[in-house]
Order: C-alpha cells, then sequence, then structure tokens
C-alpha cells in the first residue's frame, strides 16, 4: 500500500483497545483494496496482541463507509471467467471474514452512512452503536449488483429472510431507529455521543475476560450453522479451553470471596 494511504486508515490503541478510523470523509469512507487490506491486517495484529482486548471500528466525517471505492473501473471492460469471483473472495468476504474472526471483540461505531459492503462490515462486528444520524443501505440493486461481502449471509440471521429481502430488492436507506428496531443495532445514541459510548463499552469489554469472550463469539457465531448435538459439543470444548485460564480462575476465586474479579485477558 502507497505510503500516502496510511493515513486514510488510522490506528491507536489506548487503554487495551484498539481504535481503526477509515479517514477518506470525501468519499464517505469508500474502500480502496489498500484501505481494505490494512484493515485486515490491524485486525490480524489485534488478535495477536495480547495488549489488545477489544477493537472499535468507525468513520470519520459523514460517512461510516460506503462500501467499495468503484470509480477505479470496476464494472467495466473486459474480463476473464474467474476473476469477479476471485477479486470477491480475496476482497470483500475476507475482509468480513476478519472482523467475525478477530479473536478480540470488533465493536462498530458506526457515524454516518453504512452502505454496501460498509453496511455488511458494520453488521459483522461483535455489537453495533449507531449514531442518530446513521443509515444502512443495501446499495447493490440501485447498481444492478447482487449482495456482496457476505450480506446474503449476514442479513437473513440477523433480521430473518422475509425483511432481509425486503431491504436487499428496494435497497432503500434504513435509519438508525429502523435498524435498531429490526435488531441491527445494539442501540442508537445522540451524533455526538457515539465516540464517548463506543470508548465506554470499549473500555467495559477490554475489562473482560478476553478469552472467554474470544470462545463466547465463536459459539455464537457458529451457532446458526450447527445442530444441537454439534453446537453443545463445541460449546463443551470450549468451556474445557476456558477453565485452563487465569481469568475463568480468578473469575471463581472473586464468586467465592464474594470480591470484584480483576481479569487480565489471559
Amino acid at each position: 500500500m502507497p505510503v500516502t494511504e496510511r493515513t486514510w486508515v488510522l490506528h491507536a490503541t489506548a487503554d487495551r483497545v484498539a481504535y481503526i478510523t477509515l479517514n477518506r470523509p470525501e468519499t464517505l469512507n469508500a474502500l480502496t483494496p489498500g484501505q481494505r487490506d490494512r484493515i485486515i491486517a490491524l485486525l490480524a495484529d489485534a488478535s495477536a496482541d495480547p495488549d489488545v482486548r477489544a477493537v472499535v471500528l468507525t468513520g470519520t466525517g459523514r460517512g461510516f463507509c460506503a462500501g467499495a471505492d468503484l470509480r477505479g473501473g470496476a464494472g467495466s471492460g473486459e474480463r476473464i471467467a474467474g476473476d469477479v469471483a476471485r477479486t470477491l473472495r480475496l476482497g470483500a468476504q475476507r475482509l468480513v471474514a476478519a472482523v467475525l474472526d478477530c479473536e478480540k471483540p470488533v465493536l462498530a461505531a458506526v457515524n454516518g452512512t453504512a452502505a454496501g459492503l460498509g453496511a455488511h462490515l458494520a453488521l459483522a462486528c461483535d455489537l453495533v452503536l449507531a449514531a442518530e444520524s446513521a443509515r444502512f443501505i443495501e446499495v447493490f440493486v440501485r447498481r444492478g449488483l447482487v449482495p456482496d461481502g457476505g450480506g446474503a449471509y449476514l442479513l437473513p440471521r440477523l433480521v430473518g429472510p422475509q425483511r432481509a429481502k425486503e431491504l436487499m430488492f428496494f435497497g432503500d436507506a434504513l435509519c438508525a431507529a429502523d435498524a435498531e428496531r429490526l435488531g441491527l443495532v445494539n442501540r442508537v445514541v445522540a451524533d455526538g455521543e457515539l465516540d464517548k459510548t463506543a470508548r465506554e463499552w470499549a473500555g467495559r469489554l477490554a475489562a473482560g475476560p478476553t478469552r472467554a469472550l474470544a470462545l463466547t463469539k465463536q459459539l455464537v457465531n457458529a451457532s446458526l450453522d450447527s445442530d444441537r448435538a454439534t453446537a453443545f459439543a463445541a460449546e463443551a470444548a470450549a468451556q474445557e479451553i476456558n477453565m485452563t485460564t487465569e481469568d475463568a480462575r480468578e473469575g471463581v476465586r472473586s464468586f467465592v470471596q464474594r470480591t470484584t474479579p480483576e481479569y487480565r485477558g489471559r
């Protein structure tokens, strides 16, 4: 990625929280391939860094993310068979998978428009906060395109197939309040309160038992694709793994001794 593009994705760590901020406000934070790859790398770094215990994903300006930046000529010219599928596998799908597979809880602070891949990037996060001015748009139908970035996987699991089809067939903008009503958003807050609330929630996540949260995330994400026997087996395995952690021992100790637990993420 060219050095000049590094400022298009800002990264900072504070109080055990990694903040990833899309920073191309003039394009409503439409994603270039370089930005996409940097976000994927930062999420991988967060997973591997024991000093990072939560991640916040947000944007600058009026947009959270307007989707993939198509101004480079995507959709025009001749293509070799397999080009589109390969581009999706290595691009949008890899980005959404990086969020779903991140070993730390990922919180989306949706500050404005989240459209197309940008909407799916938010919905892949573990928790979603939205400013009152935020909008979610399944914009693909407006461009004559099929939803990508895992949209047809994520949306039905969040709102059911009928609602998912309505959003995808019409491509209407969904305001933050309606997104909360449908279950796409955990909480809607005033625009001026978004950053404060995101930091508070991220702080609570960072103070929690990190490995237990990671295992819980894996169980929940896999649950809708599993039968009961598989889900129960995964639950038992996760519990077995988690009981070897320092945080699990601290949680039990604090319960028995009636003290406040101090989790260290180990």
